[in-house]
Order: structure tokens, then C-alpha cells, then sequence
């Protein structure tokens, strides 16, 4: 099932920010997330606010061309509900044209291509696209055609992310992944062919999945030489069905040293292949702006509105998150009311917390300058223990080496002083 709410302020029924939240934001980047919770099954170590059609009572998507109707045309005509009243909240702002689009999951796909471009329009008539905008969808391998491609990269989008996962037909089954191994090359193929990036997404460390199995995975994604690839450890989330699993002992729990070993194998197959860290589950090919722009906005702290049931929003220090069923989520846009459950205004204890947190993630590193008196005195001793690179602080960068990914958390404790 989905992950519980965290904890928050009552929201304001017209979803409106405070002036400081909108100060400043025309010299800010703006990113919009659209969260299309549709699937076609539930995997079972997903936690994320994803919805099959029977558990919302419906047998067919119910959309399909000339027939709206249900749940999931509800949800349609409810984000574009949602984009009104963002324009208008927003409005005092002046915030800029939109610089990169995320629509993720769920299985955006699942939608037909020309509505995903319906959605993209309502974006780019309320704000405008910036010139260079980059504009992904996820997307389950199965779900990819020629022809679906082709509309997709008419109606502007610039990236598909295939959620690829494994190549190991049993790694695959444990994880409840139902999409055909094959397709994810006819996929590749497809949204190339269409002109648009490529980037595949994988897991590591499932339940029975060998080092032989992961190097495989890897092997095969690298020879379809896509733009980018993501390499996420399995985590096992209270209330899926794999945490049910592990607490049974139906299968084993994944190991912190064998996901470890697997991310060293990932940085060394994607490493030799060309690709290049740049944050540390992510992997592109140099100088050619491969990297997720999107998720560099959310790492670098910029400005986004999340669009969809239970998505997150995160404008000028101010956090809030939607209501999460797409019922309630119509109802509330229906009756004229934001979407929003809850909210955090973040002081500058946290702000500053999740800078540190979020900056040494990525392979550009956190500037030394920004870190506090005791911060600054902890980076000798990272850079002894091998968790920073030495060069990289010299030049006032504090840069994790591949150990230090690995003991990420540990840095950050250790930069905060905490």
C-alpha cells in the first residue's frame, strides 16, 4: 500500500503560499511534476501511490479515443483543475517559463501518448516551456510503440525513463514486474527512433538475484548504449507485499554488504561503458546533457509544483503534498478546493539541513563555503577515513569518493555534526 502522510500543517483550502514563499521566484527555476497513479499491477516492493483499475472499481482504463468516462478521465479533467489553480497561486510570483517536466508514476504511459500531450499543453499555455525544456515521461517497457513514441515526441516530449529493472527473467517475477524482457530493446529502439532521450532505470539487490545476475543487467543496458542510466538499491517498505515476505521468510532480506558490492560493480560496468556519476544513483554520458535536469532541480533545491494525487510540492522553502486517493483528489478540485492535505513551511535549521544533505550527493559536490564552523572541521577527517576526495576540497568542493557514496549517510552525519 502507499507510505503513510508524514506529519504537516493544515493546508489552506485555496492552496495559497505566503509572500515569502513567492519572493524571488522569477530568479528561480520551475519544474512541474505530473503523478498519473495508474497500473496495471501492483508490484510488490512498491510503496509509492499507485493504484490498479480494480481496486478503483474499474475494468478498463476509460480512455480511450471518443470514451471518457471513470475514474482515470476524472483524474484528467482534475489535473488540468489542479494547473488553474496552480497558475493562480502562483500568479503574484511571476514565476518563469517551466524548465523541465516529469511525468512519473504509476504508468504515465498507461494513459494513451496524445492525452500525456494534452496535459503537456495545459502546462505550456499556463506558463510556457523554457526554449531547452527538458520533458520526460516514465514509461513500462511494454507500453512503448513506434508509433507511441512518434507521438510523443510531436507532442514535445524530449525523454523517455523505461523502468527496465532487471534483464533476469526471475529477478523480474520476484519483484512482480510483468513487462517482457524483450521489450525493453524494441522500446530503446522506438523512443531513439522518435529522437528522444533514453534513460533505463534499474534495481539492485532483490531477493535472490546473484552478482552474475546484476553484472547481466548492467551488460545488457549498457549495450543498448541509452543516455542515462538509474541504479536504485532495493529497499523493503513496510506494508508491501515483499515486506510481508521477509517478515514470513519467504525470501531473504537484502544485505547491506551485497548491495554494496553490486553498486561498486554498477560504477565499474557504467564507468567503463562511458557513463559517468553524477549522483550516486545516477550515471550519464558526459557533455552531452544527459543528465536528469528534473532531478537536479529537486537535488539543487529549485522550485516545483507536483501535480496528481498524493504528489509533493516544494515552492520557496514551503513543502506541502496532495490528498492521495484519486477519488478524493477529484472531489476536493470539483468542489472548488485545493488538493493539498497538508503542509511544511521549512525554517533554516531544515533548509540548511537538507542542503548539506542533498549537495553532497552529487559528483559537483557541496561548496566548503556553505558549510558551518563545525562542518568545515569535519572534512579533514573525511578526507582521512577516504570518504572525500582531498583534490576536490582543496578547490573548496567537498566531493564524495566511491566509498563515501557507499557511507553517504555517514558524511552527511558527520558534516552536520549531529
Amino acid at each position: 500500500m502507499p507510505s503513510a502522510f508524514p506529519p504537516g500543517d493544515p493546508a489552506p483550502a485555496d492552496g495559497a503560499l505566503p509572500p515569502t514563499a513567492l519572493s524571488g521566484m522569477a530568479q528561480r527555476t520551475f519544474s512541474l511534476y505530473v503523478h498519473v497513479p495508474f497500473c496495471r499491477v501492483r508490484c510488490g516492493y512498491c510503496d509509492f501511490n499507485t493504484y490498479t483499475l480494480p481496486e478503483l472499481g474499474q475494468e478498463e482504463l476509460g480512455v480511450v479515443e471518443g470514451s471518457r468516462g471513470g475514474l482515470t478521465a476524472d483524474f484528467i479533467r482534475s489535473a488540468h483543475a489542479e494547473l488553474d489553480l496552480a497558475a493562480r497561486v502562483l500568479a503574484p510570483g511571476e514565476p518563469p517559463a517551466v524548465s523541465t517536466v516529469f511525468f512519473g508514476g504509476g504508468t504515465p504511459t498507461m494513459l494513451p501518448a496524445s492525452v500525456l500531450g494534452e496535459l503537456l499543453g495545459g502546462i505550456r499555455d499556463r506558463w510556457g516551456l523554457a526554449p531547452d525544456a527538458e520533458v520526460t515521461t516514465e514509461a513500462n517497457p511494454d507500453t512503448i510503440t513506434p508509433e507511441v513514441a512518434d507521438v510523443l515526441a510531436a507532442q514535445g516530449f524530449t525523454r523517455v525513463s523505461v523502468g527496465m529493472q532487471s534483464a533476469v527473467p526471475q529477478v523480474l517475477r520476484t519483484l512482480d514486474r510483468t513487462h517482457d524482457p524483450a521489450n525493453v530493446a524494441t522500446s530503446v529502439a522506438a523512443i531513439r527512433a522518435a529522437g528522444m532521450q533514453v534513460s533505463l532505470d534499474l534495481i539492485y539487490g532483490t531477493p535472490g538475484e546473484s552478482l552474475a545476475d546484476w553484472r547481466a543487467s548492467l551488460e545488457l543496458a549498457t549495450s543498448l548504449a541509452p543516455d542515462h542510466v538509474s541504479a536504485y538499491a532495493l529497499v523493503v517498505e513496510q506494508g508491501t507485499k515483499l515486506a510481508a515476505q521477509v517478515r514470513r521468510g519467504e525470501v531473504p532480506e537484502p544485505e547491506d554488504d551485497d548491495e554494496a558490492d553490486k553498486y561498486e560493480l554498477a560504477d565499474e560496468v557504467l564507468s567503463a561503458a562511458g557513463y559517468q556519476w553524477y549522483e550516486i544513483s545516477n550515471w550519464a554520458r558526459p557533455g552531452e546533457g544527459a543528465e536528469c535536469r528534473h532531478n537536479l532541480a529537486y537535488w539543487r533545491g529549485g522550485d516545483w509544483w507536483g501535480v496528481g494525487p498524493g504528489a509533493h510540492s516544494h515552492v520557496g522553502g514551503v513543502r506541502w503534498w496532495n490528498v492521495k486517493h484519486p477519488r478524493a483528489y477529484a472531489d476536493r478540485l470539483g468542489s472548488g478546493v485545493s488538493p493539498a492535505h497538508a503542509r511544511e513551511k521549512l525554517d533554516a535549521e531544515q533548509r540548511y539541513d537538507e542542503l548539506v544533505l542533498l549537495g553532497v550527493r552529487l559528483a559537483e559536490g557541496l561548496p566548503v563555503e556553505v558549510l558551518r564552523e563545525e562542518g568545515r572541521r569535519a572534512v579533514a577527517g573525511l578526507i582521512a577515513d577516504g570518504l572525500v576526495e582531498g583534490a576536490a576540497a582543496v578547490r573548496g568542493r567537498v566531493v564524495l569518493t566511491q566509498r563515501g557514496r557507499l557511507l553517504a549517510d555517514t558524511v552527511v552525519h558527520r558534516l552536520l555534526a549531529a
